[in-house]
């Protein structure tokens, strides 16, 4: 883990009172020292109890599984859930609606350690709304696959985690994007439903959650169920390979304009990315919160982001000071929460933060490839101190 620190949580027994390590810092392995909140741009100003809500939730999630169930790498604060547990109790007790109770939280609880060298890429999504039926028919003629039931996932002899399928014995390669428009998965019974348009799918596809509405009125939520586990080739490097865009040009909107100009070549061009995505209906998600994150919990628009989880611990506060483009534009300086992952994002250079659903979050997000900061709150050391003892 890059920004990993050294810490160990010491437990004793008897009439012991927890106690906060407040200033035994240690830096990072990755050579990132720890940073000071004073250091964070724009921390004094930032409404830091409105984000405690979040972090509440992310709470109980937690208190519903073991305390060793790993959140991240395999070391280091935060790597497991009950790294959590003792500042989950502490932002129970905490009054509602107090920003400087809120900071002082964070303050206590949480050492601020820089990700990368301080450029990270910050990319964005967000929840498409598309047309759809639960039938085939007219002009929903594309079907949006459940989790096929032959669809593996297993350890391989060397330890990676593989997907794919059994053939004869063999374990092998799941169906490709281009097999799968093929119809390698006809006539199973996977369908939830069908689209009116291929692209609409694939940009489905890349987002990983969705809102489908149904000739009726009524609004379907999609969320993600799994993947064919084939490498993930991003359109926009194939269609700048090709000649077609130059690569400042490339955006969400661009591509999907380009789809829209070419309908002879969209379908072989969006099968160059193998890549796959299934689905999960989703029927009790309310219609103010995003589909649930890697995590487990609804993704909240502007406070959550998809990060690479061997880099940072899922469930962890990060500091963000980056730029938001047009429509949106303005400066970004706000706590968030790793609460996704994403096949694109890897390393300590990235993070894509989850924008929230309408046209304003798709015209943001598409264009969203801004450089910033990055500075993730990784939970102090709690030792337990006899009475009148020290750290």
């Amino acid at each position: 883990m890059s920004h990993t620190l050294i810490s160990k949580i010491l437990r004793g027994a008897g009439a012991a009172a927890i106690a906060l390590l407040s200033a035994c810092a240690v830096p990072n392995e990755g050579g990132h020292p720890p940073v000071a909140f004073s250091d964070l741009q724009g921390w004094g100003a930032d409404a830091a109890q409105q984000s405690l809500p979040v972090f509440l939730t992310e709470c109980r999630h937690l208190g519903r599984l073991p305390a060793d169930a790993t959140l991240g790498s395999d070391s280091g604060p935060g790597a497991h859930v009950g790294d959590w547990l003792p500042a989950c109790r502490a932002a129970a007790a905490l009054p509602t609606g107090d920003a400087q109770a809120a900071r002082a939280f964070y303050e206590r609880w949480f050492q601020p350690v820089q990700v990368g060298d301080g450029s990270t890429l910050f990319t964005g999504y967000y929840e498409p709304e598309i047309r759809g039926s639960l039938s085939r028919g007219g002009i929903y003629q594309t079907p949006v696959y459940r989790v096929p039931d032959d669809l593996v996932r297993t350890r391989a002899t060397d330890g990676r985690m593989v997907t794919g399928r059994w053939q004869g014995g063999q374990f092998v390669p799941y169906w490709s994007r281009a097999q799968i428009d093929a119809g390698a998965l006809a006539g199973r019974n996977l369908e939830l439903l069908w689209v009116a348009d291929p692209a609409d799918l694939f940009f489905l596809q890349i987002q990983g959650s969705g809102r489908v509405r149904l000739p009726s009125g009524q609004v379907a939520r999609l969320g993600f169920g799994g993947k064919n586990g084939l490498d993930y080739v991003p359109l926009g490097r194939v269609l700048v390979r090709d000649g077609a865009m130059a690569e400042d040009d490339v955006s969400m909107q661009s591509i999907r304009a380009w789809l829209t100009a070419h309908p002879a070549q969209a379908r072989t061009t969006m099968e160059e990315n193998p890549n796959y995505v299934f689905f999960n209906m989703l029927d009790h998600v309310y219609v103010d919160q995003g589909a649930p994150g890697a995590m487990g919990v609804p993704l909240s628009p502007g406070q959550s982001a998809a990060i690479d989880r061997r880099v940072i611990p899922l469930g962890a506060p990060i500091w963000v000071e980056t730029t938001l483009p047009a429509p949106s534009a303005g400066t970004w300086q706000r706590l968030v929460f790793a609460q996704d992952i994403g096949t694109d994002i890897q390393g300590a250079s990235r993070a894509d933060l989850f924008l929230g659903w309408g046209a304003d979050a798709e015209q943001t997000a598409g264009k969203m490839r801004q450089h910033g900061r990055m500075v993730v709150f990784l939970p102090r050391p709690v030792v337990i101190q006899s009475q009148g003892g020290g750290s």
